[in-house]
């Protein structure tokens, strides 16, 4: 139990990754819980906080095939397109979710003036460790 605490807190703390480019409009991604489920062996619930800068976007990606994501707005609002379906605008307490295999070829803040946060809960394989990975058409 006591090294599963210490290996979640250095994952916590280890967490915080700008794995996009461009500086300043890249997306800050920071796990903040994760917590294998008892109750399902071999899934881990996994809180992530994404922020944005004014402008601030990701490349289109994708998440692991045993991925389900569930999404809300914190703060600001976001621009995010599933799979082929439309463009949407989330504001602030609204939120979308990705089933497994989807691709996310939109994920943008919607203002060049305001930052925008949101937190996705995902509900994944506990051997996953990369949760966001590359995509192209």
């Amino acid at each position: 139990m006591i090294k599963t605490i210490l290996l979640s807190t250095a994952i916590v703390l280890s967490a915080t990754v700008s794995g996009f480019a461009d500086g300043a409009k890249a997306a800050k991604v920071t796990l903040v819980y994760d917590h294998e489920l008892p109750n399902v062996p071999g899934k881990s619930l996994r809180g992530v906080l994404v922020e944005y800068g004014p402008g601030g976007s990701s490349p289109a990606h994708r998440h692991p095939s045993s991925a389900f994501i569930y999404a809300t707005v914190l703060e600001g609002a976001f621009k995010s397109q599933v799979n082929d379906g439309p463009v949407k605008l989330y504001k602030v307490g609204e939120s979308w979710s990705e089933a497994p295999g989807d691709r996310h070829k939109v994920s943008a803040n919607a203002s060049t003036t305001e930052r925008a946060q949101l937190l996705a809960v995902f509900v994944v394989d506990t051997n996953e460790k990369d949760i966001v990975l590359p995509y192209h058409e």
